[in-house]
């Protein structure tokens, strides 16, 4: 069987990069195609169709801010590498889409073929690109509701007029790459008396920014594990849920936890019978329009900076 792989968002200002990984097996979904081919409701229930009949989905990502320290080059062969990792099927060769082997220096490097417009000519392959095109454009809609003035559902980040026009009247989020030449100048601080800028030293990011990176790692793990996002940070004056998505007609309520270090206490051991009552009343709050769903309560902790997620651990 043949595990094909393809990227997304190596273009975009802002955003995570995608690779996708997918082994179809005998299973090709009726009109699969390069996802740049097909419009975006033939992607979505293709994508759908792939998550339901393939032998292995995987998807790797990569963070803006990870990039930013990688390198777009490392930053592919590491997606691709945790793309990888993500798939526990039998195949017995790779074709990555394009003309660099992002699995060299691996045991898996002489399994692969590259082989330009690979999303066009081997299945496998259109498939990784149309799974990992819905992830990333999914991810970057549920960001537009953090951040209203860019746009981010309409663009999926690129440096279109209106993404521009934004990043000048209200600076880059944790969301853009900073490495990129249009935004390296947001790496130096601006004195407000019109001076010389210089460079910037790095400053210590608050608690809120940490959360929201936190967040975004602890959703890209959901993602991964091919969940749909519905709700970032929903709130009432009773209570609250970081994350709410759903798969396979289950909802989850996700609590995200962050660490200062792999070694701090914190994280699953903060969740105490107290703040998992309070988690079920929030998740039973949000469900009753949901009638008779099936529900579960998962808790994610990450760690360093830029936040990884360290530990998935669900509780019902």
């Amino acid at each position: 069987m043949i595990l094909g792989i393809d990227e997304v968002g190596r273009g975009p200002w802002a955003g995570p990069l995608v690779v996708g990984a997918v082994v179809l097996g005998g299973h090709v979904p009726v009109g699969i195609d390069d996802s740049k081919k097909l419009s975006k409701k033939r992607r979505e229930a293709l994508a759908d169709a792939i998550y339901e009949r393939a032998e292995a989905v995987g998807l790797g990502w990569v963070s803006a801010n990870e990039l930013d320290q990688l390198g777009m080059s490392e930053a592919l062969r590491e997606a691709t590498r945790r793309a990888v990792r993500a798939i526990h099927t039998p195949y017995h060769e790779i074709i990555i889409d394009g003309t660099v082997n992002f699995l060299s220096g691996t045991p898996l490097e002489k399994y692969v073929t590259v082989s330009p417009k690979a999303d066009s000519l081997f299945p496998s392959v259109s498939a990784a690109s149309i799974v990992a095109k819905v992830a990333r454009d999914r991810y970057m809609t549920e960001q537009d509701a953090l951040y209203p003035n860019y746009g981010f559902a309409a663009h999926a980040g690129y440096g279109v007029v209106r993404h521009r026009q934004a990043i000048e009247a209200y600076g880059v989020t944790p969301l853009h790459r900073l490495s990129f030449a249009p935004l390296k100048k947001f790496q130096v601080e601006k004195p407000v008396d019109g001076s010389v800028t210089k460079p910037s030293t790095p400053l210590a990011k608050n608690s809120r920014v940490i959360g929201n990176e936190s967040e975004e790692a602890a959703a890209q793990e959901l993602v991964r594990r091919g969940h749909e996002l519905l709700e970032r940070n929903w709130r009432t004056k009773w209570c609250e849920i970081d994350i709410v998505s759903q798969r396979k007609g289950i909802l989850y309520f996700t609590e995200v936890k962050h660490r200062k270090t792999d070694t701090a206490g914190g994280g699953i051991a903060a969740i105490t019978p107290k703040k998992q009552r309070q988690m079920e009343f929030a998740a039973r709050l949000y469900a009753a329009s949901f009638g008779d769903a099936d529900l579960r309560l998962v808790v994610i902790v990450t760690t360093n900076e830029p936040p990884l997620v360290i530990e998935y651990l669900e509780l019902s």
